[in-house]
């Protein structure tokens, strides 16, 4: 037994989730360079700090992906299938799904979600606003497969993968996911999915960078997490959040830099910084139209469709399962 091993044998956490974030933060911080997995950002806090995010002046994701939803939604509408079911990978704020069920004829949604309580919650809401609505929420890894409820086995089904969250994969995990939701949805079924876009570097850091620092707590609350979670005594103060532009790989990076020479205590194992040293937090990749349609190909999918806002910011895509 290795000794990160022994240190989770150790430690009698109290759950599962508690045991692979233990497992996971570990085995991150003990690479070089050092890494957390970004899926560790939304505990209710992050959340909350991320929502606080879409409202920015500096974040034009989020706004920009509903005014597309908003504009094109009869568009959508018409390549939809009448009482289709519509598929959420990852649901979140309802804000943007609920663009679709207004404007087209879905008989069922299925929100995913690895929190069943979030997804309860945001399920009760949903059923008093479309009483109408067969809603089936299902907890879940949404990047691993899992069954689709029994109710919808025989019923057209639409993916719904909205906030540039395929930026958030590396391009190999990004094209392992499609193929994971091709084998979950079904050949002929549709994906509507959003992608960011390349675009001025300017924007993009300042839309990662924001003035009121609100990105920066963000990405600094997943020590928080660990402090809370995990027993660990990091310094908040001794970090700061830095967010760069890789134009090489066409990405924003998100780093925790060290400010200082240290050593980190977690369940039992150290981890040394040194002055500068990055713990790699976050990527989000930013594709053109082509690249992205050229990812969606190699992954089992057609582009039926695509749009963009007015300045080319964002896109919406519907995709087709080959």
């Amino acid at each position: 037994m290795n000794m990160h091993a022994t240190a989770l044998a150790d430690a009698h956490l109290p759950d599962e989730q508690t045991s692979n974030f233990a497992r996971d933060a570990i085995g991150d911080l003990s690479q070089h360079p050092k890494r957390l997995s970004p899926k560790y950002f939304y505990d209710a806090t992050g959340s909350e700090l991320f929502e606080a995010i879409t409202r920015l002046p500096e974040y034009y994701p989020t706004r920009t992906e509903l005014g597309i939803l908003r504009d094109r939604g009869s568009e959508i509408a018409a390549i939809v299938p009448k009482g289709a079911a519509l598929i959420e990978f990852g649901a979140g704020a309802t804000t943007k799904v609920r663009l679709l069920l207004e404007k087209c004829a879905f008989g069922a949604y299925v929100p995913v979600d690895i929190s069943g309580d979030f997804l309860k919650a945001q399920a009760n809401a949903l059923r008093r606003d479309f009483p109408g609505l067969a809603i089936h929420p299902v907890a879940a890894d949404f990047t691993a497969r899992f069954p689709l409820p029994a109710a919808i086995a025989a019923t057209p089904k639409v993916g719904f993968f909205p906030g540039s969250t395929i930026g958030n994969f590396e391009p190999d995990e990004a094209c392992d996911f499609l193929k994971s939701a091709h084998g979950i949805l079904g050949k002929g079924a549709l994906m509507i999915i959003g992608a960011d876009l390349e675009k001025d570097e300017r924007v993009l850091h300042d839309a990662y960078n924001d003035a009121a620092g609100v990105t920066a707590r963000f990405n600094l609350n997943v020590l928080v997490r660990i402090n809370r979670e995990l027993g660990g005594n990091f310094d908040l103060s001794a970090f700061t959040h830095r967010a760069i532009y890789n134009r090489k790989r066409h990405r924003i990076e998100m780093h925790l830099i060290s400010k200082k020479q240290q050593t980190v205590r977690m369940l039992g194992t150290s981890f040394s910084f040194r002055p500068g040293e990055s713990i790699h937090t976050e990527n989000s990749y930013k594709y053109s139209i082509d690249r992205f349609a050229a990812l969606a190909r190699g992954s089992g999918w057609q582009v039926r469709e695509s749009w963009t806002d007015a300045k080319a910011m964002f896109s919406v895509h519907a995709l087709i399962a080959e």
